[in-house]
């Protein structure tokens, strides 16, 4: 027979569980805790006012350098002891020094949008110089095709067989030209390589974006970040409308004379050096737009994006619209890549939040040094 619980032993069960339900609550709260506005939930520090915030450290700088004398030669006979670098104008000890000799991880990035259609078979073409000269015999690379949609058209490799099969066979696709998607994701692959490889996004395409997500100012962020360098191989469409009919006889211009193709960007008159800056032209009134792009993740309207890329990131332009071909320009990417020096050092490790500007001085006068402007180092809440 099952004995009825005395009242008093009921109350002595019920007040055990009453003093136990505490102690198994505590570290397993049945639901949220509602915390007032001010204050800290129970077993949570506050964080100390004097604590500061991560800080990105840059562990390493690389610096893509080209040097060439008065006559546009490149000077190929520098030692280290030549150089000096300047980090916000504070000297920096060059921990490693070498020229030419890094093997490099390339990806390759093709417009595919059908303006650039009659040019294919050009570029087909200069993919033998991309395997032969810009990869060379340490190079590996992949391929990523851009229009309206970016596509990998060939992961990385070290086949050059493979790549330029790729090459090959490209063909074109959707209107628009996502570039600075394209280069994102060019930038995706390369921060995976190993740091002792050279990181290089070559592009062939036209000088302006349409319909990215991504800004030319994060990309080049981003590059000067991960020590990505930038070659570009600006195409015409104007080129590519003249390829598309040889049977004309009269030469297309881009603009009737005494005029100019494109209007000035606001607030500049329009002058043939504004047109040449434009058209791809170098010189040191794209270093402001550099920065101040990068500083604020931005895009460039008017300018050519590609000559913004490269001189951001120490590479070299190469221009399409005048006589110079597409395998020219390949050549020219293969010989200055194989003949620069390449220059790191590492910051101190406690980098201020902001643009770094970068300098390169060499003890030999009049000789013209190209590399990359500097690197940008976002706060916390950027």
């Amino acid at each position: 027979m099952r004995r009825r619980a005395q009242p008093g032993f009921r109350a002595i069960v019920l007040m055990g569980t009453l003093i136990a339900l505490p102690a198994f609550g505590q570290g397993q709260p049945a639901g949220p805790i509602r915390v007032k506005p001010g204050a800290h939930p129970q077993g949570k520090t506050a964080t100390p006012q004097s604590q500061k915030p991560f800080r990105v450290r840059v562990a390493l700088v690389t610096l893509p350098v080209a040097v060439s004398n008065s006559a546009g030669h490149p000077v190929l006979n520098l030692t280290q002891k030549d150089f000096q670098i300047f980090d916000d104008g504070i000297p920096q000890q060059i921990t490693h020094f070498d020229q030419g000799g890094d093997p490099l991880s390339i990806v390759l990035v093709l417009e595919t949008s059908p303006r650039v259609e009659p040019l294919l078979p050009e570029i087909s073409k200069a993919g033998i110089i991309f395997t032969q000269m810009v990869m060379a015999g340490t190079g590996e690379a992949a391929v990523i095709g851009y229009n309206n949609e970016v596509d990998l058209l060939r992961p990385m490799t070290t086949d050059s067989d493979r790549v330029l099969d790729a090459i090959r066979h490209i063909k074109a696709g959707l209107d628009g030209a996502r570039l600075f998607d394209a280069m994102d994701r060019a930038e995706d692959l390369l921060e995976k390589e190993p740091p002792e490889r050279r990181r290089i996004i070559v592009v062939m395409g036209e000088k302006n974006d349409s319909g990215s997500e991504t800004k030319l100012g994060l990309v080049l962020r981003r590059a000067q970040l991960a020590n990505i360098s930038i070659y570009t191989i600006g195409l015409s469409t104007t080129a590519a409308e003249f390829r598309k009919k040889p049977e004309s006889p009269k030469q297309i211009e881009v603009s009737p004379p005494g005029t100019y193709p494109e209007p000035p960007p606001p607030g500049t008159a329009q002058t043939p050096s504004v047109v040449n800056e434009q058209m791809g032209g170098n010189g040191a009134a794209l270093l402001p737009l550099i920065i101040w792009l990068v500083q604020h993740g931005a895009n460039a309207l008017g300018k050519n994006s590609l000559a913004i890329a490269s001189q951001g990131t120490g590479g070299l332009h190469m221009g399409t619209f005048k006589d110079r071909s597409i395998e020219k320009a390949m050549n020219a990417i293969g010989n200055d890549l194989h003949g620069e020096y390449l220059i790191a050092y590492n910051p101190p490790g406690n980098e201020r939040y902001g643009y770094h500007n970068i300098e390169v001085r060499v003890t030999q006068p009049n000789l013209k040094i190209r590399t990359r402007p500097g690197y940008y180092l976002a706060p916390p809440t950027e």
